[in-house]
């Protein structure tokens, strides 16, 4: 087949990579001239995602994959077109179509009869068949379900493993039509190889759910449960500081049941996915007030942190504090939605000095995100972790000379590393337990 891929990044490029390494001859399109001159060089543009570079390299040597600016040099002609343009949200939780429209208008200016669209991108339920199969009809002068195709097929990975997880988890389709669907299928089907998955109640592969409104929900209702469940995990954590109850081994206790699935609590959800998403389920939604709590209650954690930091380490007026990490997770160089920056807001707000440390971001890097850049061995009185980076699991009291408080959001560092220190971690009501003693005891 000819494909087409629309939007070269963490995401689109690997898919591009993939369906070329399939056999199959595919042009990326991308807004970005470095990007795409970077591409067409065999040269990953941004670093982290496992294999990338190697398999980029091969499709773009043998002629598999290509790049360009050009709508018009890449999408006429084309058996299937796939669409993993970005869609933000605003802070008031609204969905901002801007990136997406232009995509999709452009592809229609050029878009010729017998073509699939599949978009990937997450969206609210109903935008594939309210939104795009319009703007694609009215820029091409098209039928949609007679001269070419819709589907919906939300992207399921994480950056860093995109290759691992196409393998592992069933792809979701969904048709505008009937037709659709069976070309969705067909081509997911020639692009993606799978895992076996005996865990799962039918074969692993491409599933189709039956309409584009179940897989765009799918989608959002998957990614939405795992923001309530770190939600009730904070919830678990916050309560456990108040009775003296390390909220880690009650966690596992719980799920040793098969049951109970519970997440994991920490300073804050990051990424372009978990904060995200059930904003734009509550868009479709605004009913869901369970949503809107536990989404609530995630963004409140880098505040509940610098509050723990203040009653570990006292007036922190005058004080320099360092926030381990930019990135919102260990290993990736991404800083979307990362906690880092409320919880620099939230620190500084009581007084503090704040400088950011992150093994994977230059200075340069840490001061375009306004932030002050530490360095490993420079004084500070106090550490806040932000992001669970392997390389804090080796830091020591030593590395952060005259501290005296940390703050661990992510139960990263081994506290006996740190005996200058106190060390709290959120949702260990043991520690606190302890400097309400040590509190008590002073007076």
């Amino acid at each position: 087949m000819n494909i087409t891929v629309i939007g070269l990044g963490k995401i689109g490029l690997p898919l591009a990579v993939q369906y070329a390494s399939s056999g199959h001859t595919v042009v990326g399109v991308d807004v970005s001239p470095r990007v795409v001159e970077q591409v067409a060089t065999g040269l990953e543009p941004f670093p982290g995602e496992h294999d990338l570079a190697r398999r980029l390299a091969e499709v773009v040597a043998s002629g598999s994959l290509r790049a360009t600016t050009d709508y018009a040099d890449a999408v006429p002609g084309s058996d299937v077109a796939v669409v993993v343009v970005p869609l933000f949200v605003d802070d008031e939780a609204q969905p901002d179509f801007g990136w997406m429209d232009a995509a999709t208008e452009s592809l229609a200016s050029v878009l010729t009869p017998g073509t699939l669209v599949a978009y990937e991108t997450t969206l609210p339920v109903g935008t594939t068949r309210s939104r795009w199969a319009p703007r694609l009809e009215a820029g091409s002068g098209l039928r949609e379900g007679v001269d070419f195709h819709v589907a919906f097929s939300p992207e399921r990975v994480l950056t860093g493993r995109v290759f691992a997880d196409l393998r592992r988890y069933p792809k979701l389709v969904g048709g505008l039509s009937a037709e659709g669907a069976r070309r969705a299928v067909e081509f997911y089907e020639s692009v993606l190889q799978f895992d076996e998955r005996p865990d799962l109640v039918r074969p692993n592969g491409v599933w189709d759910l039956g309409s584009a409104e179940a897989a765009e929900m799918a989608k959002l209702a998957e990614t939405t449960y795992r923001d309530v469940n770190i939600g009730l995990a904070n919830e678990f954590a916050r309560y456990a500081e108040t009775v003296g109850v390390d909220v880690a081994g009650v966690i596992e206790a719980c799920n040793s049941q098969p049951f109970s699935h519970i997440h994991q609590p920490g300073i804050a959800v990051g990424g372009h996915c978990i904060p995200v998403y059930p904003r734009l389920y509550l868009w479709n939604d605004p009913d869901a007030e369970t949503v809107r709590a536990a989404r609530a209650r995630n963004a409140a954690m880098p505040g509940h942190a610098a509050d723990l930091l203040r009653r570990v380490h006292g007036r922190l007026d005058g004080q320099t504090v360092v926030v381990l990490g930019a990135a919102y997770r260990g290993g990736v160089k991404e800083t979307a939605f990362s906690g880092v920056f409320d919880t620099v807001a939230a620190v500084a707000e009581l007084g503090a000095r704040v400088m950011v440390h992150d093994p994977l971001y230059s200075d340069d890097e840490i001061a375009s995100l306004g932030f002050e850049a530490y360095h490993r061995g420079e004084p500070a009185d106090a550490v806040v972790v932000q992001a669970d980076h392997a390389e804090y699991q080796d830091w020591y009291d030593g590395d952060v000379p005259g501290v005296r408080s940390v703050v661990d959001g992510r139960r990263v560092v081994d506290a006996a590393a740190w005996p200058s220190a106190f060390v709290a971690t959120i949702g260990d009501g043991t520690v606190t337990a302890r400097l309400g003693q040590a509190v008590a005891a002073s007076a």
